[in-house]
């Protein structure tokens, strides 16, 4: 601990004195001129005159001392001093200052400035300095001399990059010296800070090139900590500099005491660095990391981080101990600004890890640790303007960590075309001709992809797995009206697909104590095959209006949309010899044989086997209310409310299909009662009888050719699912919601009033709202219901649970936020997870709780607000596997 404040002494004592040097307004070198002989004119109340322009000398002023406003003012002519009282301002250049009482001494060639008391014995008026580049800073008083380039400042109180510097005296030296006394540097902005940086110095240095300083010693709440610093020396250099980084202490009860977080940073310049960390535990546990983050002005700019661990387990001398667990995690992310190339674009999100790379961390929060899906992009597409061609190309990955199983394109391609009207002439005069409607599209996709284990990534025999393959569309399509009120469609779509490899299946009779044994050997092919398919169809469409209308009451009508379609597709059997898309091998020594495809398993499958002529029908219904509404007053104060969007039905029949022509009807629907309240829901229903027979000894479902209704039964519900989400907060219950929504990036007139940082923390908490804690809505509740329901006649099963999640503030303070929920079937709680956060001002404290559950789990975190002493704070936690 005495370390690790040591090191945030030291720098927080740099980053003083070099704030202080850029804040202080007489610190900088003058380059205002002195005249010899000027003539001054005084207004009652207002004084607008040049009283100062000098000659080019250096050290001197060059500038125009301008005194713009007072309440009152005197010029001394016998003194050559000018007085301005109340309300009192001068500028020179963009500089301004503001005071309740400011002297001009043109003999002497002096400025001082203070504040003011009225009759009351109230103090204001206190001088205030504003300087476009460095901010704005105020003082008890000023006193600079223009002509010496020296000045003093009594009480200084000013903010710069999140810290506050407050109290003492701070003298300039001709050459440029700082000298500085008493003054309190604190990311507090309170008059009296609850922690801060008490810094004497007895002589104080500060140049472009070094700081030096004296004593300095750190207070919180008042009570100085015995770890004073006699003097430093800190040099400044012109760039980002590059620095060694403390380490942090830690015990794990697992791993042991650990040394976390300590090595180099390196500024490689203004637009790129690195930083490398390490981490060392008792046990024998090692970490590294190394992250840099980059930037080009209106181009790009991304970050990326490595790591790799080694943690040993158990006991020593135990398997565990033994064979220590290794995992790595790489976290890639590029953004290219919209307007570096226009018509391309460039962009990375890389999330990749090993099972245990979150789940073996200490330190990782509850999200980490429940974490199972990776996903990664990393993707490039052009668009060539005037022309309707779009290239795109992404690498690819997809991981689960709770199986093992990665899915890894590598890479892929899409090349596509617009839909155009190729007989169409931009010259047309008057409606389209039925030819003049046919549209033509194409789109080329090529691929790459391995389905692997994460164990198995990186072996040599996986790479015999890529599946790759080149895919060709064309769909050629033309829509018309039919007899005014339907919409009819046709529509050809050729497909091609290019093949490195096929399959050959060949039967294997295995002896064995009983008979034989029947088994296939299934062998890759290499070589180029191609695989082409085609279908046509139409369909037809309309919509049906019903609407029936209330004269009294506030209900005004209800009205039902009903949209039917129906289509028509046919394929022919591209399972022929004559095509060699499909080949026979025998599978029992009986000499059956079966069908099989040479593309099975392949990246886009091959062509269908066996005729198709079907009708694809479907029925679509929409219900809504309207109903009077005074808040309404856009639709002549009648408001729309949705009571059912997108209940539908769809189902096909396959005229050539050798049985079961008909398929299983699908259904679903939604709607939302209030923007707090939706619903949806959708499932199948299988029209066919079904029954259970028994082979070799295991039970097997058969369907049947008998529909259901035949025996007066209703179709059996082979799938259902339901949902259910609700939320609500007290804004949506108050009478004015905005007052207590956040600020977004797009409300312009509120970033026109709050400086770089506040805008950049807003644009923050926009983009990422989960990671905040918003204090100023009272209570916030999410509830979620989920069912889903499967019967495929043989099994059943149920899956039903609900999740809530909210937060609410017992005080203007205080915050808890939770996340639960419940699994009907199993009976239990999942997963808990409790916060509670305390607004501290200027620190903060949280406290995370799994109370029960794989994860148990808490840690209380005590830590300062401001990033500029991210690393002042108190931790105490305990991870799920510490046995303590």
């Amino acid at each position: 601990m005495i370390l690790k404040f040591t090191y945030i002494f030291f720098t927080s004592i740099l980053l003083f004195v070099h704030i202080v040097a850029r804040a202080n307004p007489f610190f900088q070198k003058d380059t205002l001129k002195k005249r010899n002989n000027f003539i001054t004119t005084i207004s009652p109340d207002s004084l607008k005159t040049d009283t100062i322009k000098k000659n080019s000398k250096k050290g001197q002023i060059t500038d125009v001392i301008k005194a713009v406003d007072s309440d009152s003012s005197v010029y001394d002519v016998i003194n050559n001093v000018m007085y301005l009282y109340g309300n009192a301002r001068i500028t020179y250049g963009e500089k301004q200052v503001d005071a309740g009482y400011i002297k001009i001494d043109y003999k002497d060639n002096t400025i001082f400035a203070k504040g003011t008391t009225d009759s009351l014995g109230r103090f204001s008026g206190l001088p205030i300095f504003k300087d476009p580049g460095q901010g704005t800073l105020t003082a008890d008083s000023v006193f600079y001399n223009f002509k010496t380039s020296k000045g003093r400042i009594f009480q200084v109180y000013t903010e710069q990059q999140g810290g506050y510097i407050s109290g003492g005296k701070i003298k300039k030296q001709a050459n440029d010296e700082v000298h500085l006394k008493n003054v309190v540097y604190s990311t507090c902005n309170l008059p009296y800070p609850h922690q801060h940086f008490g810094i004497v110095i007895t002589k104080g240095i500060a140049t472009d090139k070094q700081i030096i300083t004296g004593p300095a010693f750190l207070e919180v709440e008042g009570v100085p900590i015995p770890l004073p610093i006699p003097f430093g020396f800190f040099p400044k250099p012109n760039k980002r500099a590059s620095g060694v980084i403390l380490p942090t202490f830690y015990e794990d009860a697992t791993l042991g005491f650990a040394l976390k977080d300590f090595g180099y940073y390196i500024g490689l310049n203004d637009f790129w660095d690195l930083e490398l960390k390490g981490g060392v535990y008792s046990k024998g546990s090692y970490e590294t990391s190394a992250s840099s983050r980059y930037t080009k002005r209106y181009k790009y700019n991304g970050n990326i981080f490595l790591s790799y661990s080694s943690r040993k387990y158990g006991i020593e001398g135990t398997p565990e101990f033994e064979n220590p667990t290794k995992d790595f995690q790489i976290r890639w992310s590029h953004q290219q600004n919209p307007n570096a190339h226009p018509g391309t674009n460039f962009s990375a999100s890389v999330s990749a890890a090993t099972r245990g790379a979150f789940r073996n961390v200490p330190d990782y929060s509850y999200q980490s640790l429940v974490t199972s899906q990776l996903n990664s992009s990393i993707s490039y597409s052009k668009t060539w303007a005037n022309t309707p061609f779009n290239l795109s190309t992404s690498l690819r990955h997809s991981q689960d960590l709770s199986t093992g199983t990665v899915s890894i394109g590598l890479p892929s391609l899409t090349f596509s075309m617009t839909t155009l009207n190729p007989f169409d002439s931009k010259d047309r005069v008057g409606e389209q001709k039925w030819y003049q409607r046919i549209a033509v599209g194409y789109a080329l996709r090529a691929d790459n992809q391995i389905n692997t284990f994460d164990s198995l990534l990186f072996k040599k025999q996986t790479l015999n797995q890529i599946r790759s393959g080149i895919s060709h569309n064309i769909p050629i399509s033309m829509s018309s009206k039919v007899l005014k009120y339907f919409q009819f469609s046709q529509n050809i779509n050729y497909n091609e697909n290019w093949y490195f490899q096929s399959i050959r299946k060949t039967y294997l009779a295995r002896p064995t104590l009983t008979g034989t044994k029947d088994s296939l050997a299934i062998d890759t092919v290499q070589g180029f095959r191609r695989a082409a398919d085609y279908n046509v169809g139409g369909s037809l469409s309309t919509k049906i209006y019903g609407q029936v209308n209330f004269k009294k009451g506030k209900l005004v009508a209800i009205r039902h949309i009903l949209t039917p379609n129906i289509g028509f597709s046919y394929r022919p059997d591209f399972g022929k010899p004559s095509y060699g898309y499909y080949d026979s091998v025998k599978v029992d020594q009986y000499g059956r044989k079966q069908a099989y495809s040479i593309f099975e398993n392949s990246l886009f499958g091959g062509p269908g086997n066996g005729k198709s002529a079907q009708i694809n029908f479907g029925l679509e219904n929409n219900v809504e209310i309207k109903v009077k509404s005074s808040k309404d007053t856009t639709n002549n104060g009648i408001k729309k409310i949705p009571i059912l969007q997108g209940l539908s039905l769809n189902g096909s029949y396959n005229f050539v299909a050798p049985f079961q022509k008909l398929s299983q009807i699908g259904f679903s629907g939604r709607t939302n009662f209030s923007e707090k309240l939706g619903v949806s829901f959708g499932g199948t229903l299988d029209p066919y009888v079904t029954r259970v027979d028994l082979v070799n000894g295991q039970k097997q479902l058969v369907r049947t050719e008998k529909f259901r209704w035949q025996d007066g039964m209703f179709p059996r519900l082979a799938n259902f699912n339901f949902s259910y989400s609700y939320s609500l907060n007290s804004s949506s219950l108050g009478k004015n919601n905005q007052a207590n929504n956040p600020p977004t990036g797009n409300n312009s007139d509120l970033f026109k009033r709050i400086n770089a940082q506040q805008a950049e923390q807003l644009r923050q908490i926009s983009s990422n709202a989960n990671a905040f804690v918003d204090f100023n809505v009272p209570w916030n509740i999410s509830l979620n219901y989920n069912f889903n329901y499967s019967n495929d006649g043989l099994n059943k099963s149920v899956v039903q649970t609900v999740n809530t999640s909210g937060d609410f503030s017992l005080t203007p303070k205080w915050k808890v936020q939770f996340t639960t929920g419940y699994d009907f079937v199993r009976k239990n709680l999942t997963t808990p997870n409790f916060s509670i956060y305390r607004d501290l001002h200027c620190w903060d404290m949280s406290i995370q709780w799994i109370p029960f559950g794989p994860f148990q789990s808490y840690s209380i975190n005590l830590r300062v607000k401001s990033s500029i002493l991210q690393d002042l704070k108190l931790s105490k936690r305990r991870n799920y596997y510490n046995q303590f």
